[in-house]
């Protein structure tokens, strides 16, 4: 199994740099292009149940500290409290949980979890430092105390909203393959290959492979 260059992530100040540049251009130009779907989002999910537009969720950052990740609100209220029912549901091995029927999810949360709509508000994720547009996905608290070892190697860089996972393998993908990925990505990682996946995630939105 390929293993992280240790010496590579903790140097390359240059691309370090750059990248939160072009992270703070990209993210503030997206929140203000993207304002009027978040306005109807917003009034489609409070419509829809009454409930909450937002979801937070804490999740595990570089170095595993903890952050609040935000989300729309694509489940019924009350969904975390029902995981512990559904886990035997799990279509995924390892520290992952995902089923594709997941009865939690809203009539609206069903549309913006096709088109990856409900992780837009992580761009204020990024504009804080929190993440990253490109890199592994933040895990739950409680799946990262399932790692080993080479697993918790994904969580020396900073988390993204998007990555090589999600691009190469979508929702097909099971765990350890997507550790493999994140490991594979730190290790090559460079603003060529950041703004790649970029717009290739982009064209993900526009011709989306399912739930």
């Amino acid at each position: 199994m390929e293993k992280i260059n240790y010496q590579k992530v903790r140097g390359n100040p240059v691309y370090r740099a750059s990248s939160r540049v072009l992270d703070l251009g990209l993210s503030s130009l997206g929140l203000a292009l993207f304002s009027p779907l978040f306005l109807y989002l917003a009034v489609k999910i409070k419509l829809e149940d009454g409930g909450p537009i937002f979801y937070s969720q804490t999740r595990l950052g570089q170095g595993g500290w903890t952050f609040k990740i935000w989300k729309f609100r694509s489940m019924i209220e009350g969904a975390d409290q029902m995981k512990k029912d559904l886990l035997e549901k799990n279509e995924i091995a390892g520290a992952m949980f995902k089923i594709k029927d997941d009865p939690r999810i809203t009539k609206i949360g069903k549309m913006i979890r096709r088109y990856s709509l409900d992780e837009l508000p992580q761009l204020v994720n990024v504009l804080r430092g929190e993440m990253a547009l490109i890199g592994p996905r933040p895990p739950l608290p409680e799946e990262a105390r399932q790692y080993s070892d080479y697993d918790w190697q994904r969580l020396l860089v900073k988390p993204g909203c998007s990555g090589l996972w999600q691009v190469e393998c979508r929702n097909d993908g099971d765990f350890d393959q997507m550790v493999q990925l994140d490991i594979k990505y730190i290790n090559q990682r460079s603003l060529w290959l950041d703004l790649r996946l970029m717009v290739k995630t982009i064209g993900l939105i526009f011709r989306p492979t399912g739930m």
